[in-house]
């Protein structure tokens, strides 16, 4: 809601659906209201910074990238999903990529699979401007397939590389190509990256929310999780919607929000973002853990 509008007027609902939590920032500031947005994106950027710290400067930190990486020559980590692909490629992989990929696996299954989304993923700085310039500009929102189809994809890519005796995936991850383009300057990276913000421009939550197999991958790794966004206040709710508007997975919200059980979003597809928390000007979210039963008015 615009400041400067109360509910019910004509052009409230169009203001408050092209800049979501406006009324956060004016109740508690501008970096109360962004706070988890804003880590988010520092951790991000970080992660790329030492990816790139090694072939830009020299300074090699981080070995590899995000499919497979060697921190400080001592710690492997491996994308357990790449590992599956090279499985069911008939390639049994060597000792530290298993090392790694467990490390990884405990990893997500403790704080929730699709954090790699929403924490880690330099797509999703992509996307996220894809969703902003469409609230901004006012675009209608095509046709997306169903979500399930991120899922058949998952499986697709399995087939893939069981046929092919590669990792399939790799072949047209716009991640890995993202990478590869920051290393090595223009290439087909930048032209897959701008394949998906002009997707995600029109088709909300078209890429992440639909079709992109790691982030399916990823989601069955969050069913255990212990990190989790609760709505302990649901009952000061005024139904503004700007949680949904801002959510990449806006369907897990309700069950926790509009339900009569748990005020804790259990749902695998939420990406701990924190976004919810920023934009909600009556505080009906925190960052939690799935036990957080606790309810408050």
């Amino acid at each position: 809601m615009a400041a400067t509008m109360p509910p019910g007027t004509p052009s409230a609902a169009p203001a408050r659906m092209a800049r979501p939590g406006l009324e956060s920032v004016r109740v508690r500031g501008w970096l109360a209201a962004h706070k988890w947005l804003l880590l988010r994106r520092i951790v991000q950027l970080s992660i790329l910074a030492l990816f790139l710290a090694g072939p830009w400067f020299g300074v090699w930190l981080v070995k590899g990238n995000l499919t497979s990486s060697l921190t400080l020559g001592v710690l492997p980590l491996t994308d357990p999903y790449a590992l599956l692909q090279s499985l069911a490629a008939g390639h049994w992989p060597y000792k530290t990529a298993l090392i790694g990929a467990a490390i990884v696996l405990a990893f997500y299954l403790l704080v929730g699979g699709r954090v790699f989304c929403g924490w880690v993923c330099p797509v999703n700085l992509v996307t996220d401007a894809a969703a902003w310039s469409r609230r901004r500009l006012g675009l209608k929102t095509g046709k997306t397939p169903a979500e399930a189809t991120r899922r058949w994809l998952l499986g697709a890519t399995l087939v893939a590389s069981a046929l092919s005796g590669g990792i399939a995936w790799e072949w047209v991850n716009p991640v890995s190509f993202f990478h590869r383009s920051l290393f090595f300057g223009w290439g087909l990276g930048w032209l897959a990256l701008a394949a998906v913000f002009a997707y995600d421009l029109t088709a909300s939550r078209g890429w992440c929310g639909h079709l992109c197999p790691m982030g399916a991958f990823y989601s069955l790794l969050g069913k255990t999780a212990l990190v989790r966004v609760a709505a302990p206040a649901r009952s000061r709710c005024n139904d503004c919607m700007d949680c949904f508007a801002v959510c990449p997975e806006p369907q897990v919200i309700r069950p926790a929000l509009k339900g009569s059980g748990s005020p804790v979003i259990l749902a695998s597809d939420c990406t701990t973002c924190g976004r919810c928390v920023d934009v909600c000007a009556q505080d009906v979210f925190r960052l939690s853990h799935r036990f957080d039963q606790r309810s408050m008015s």
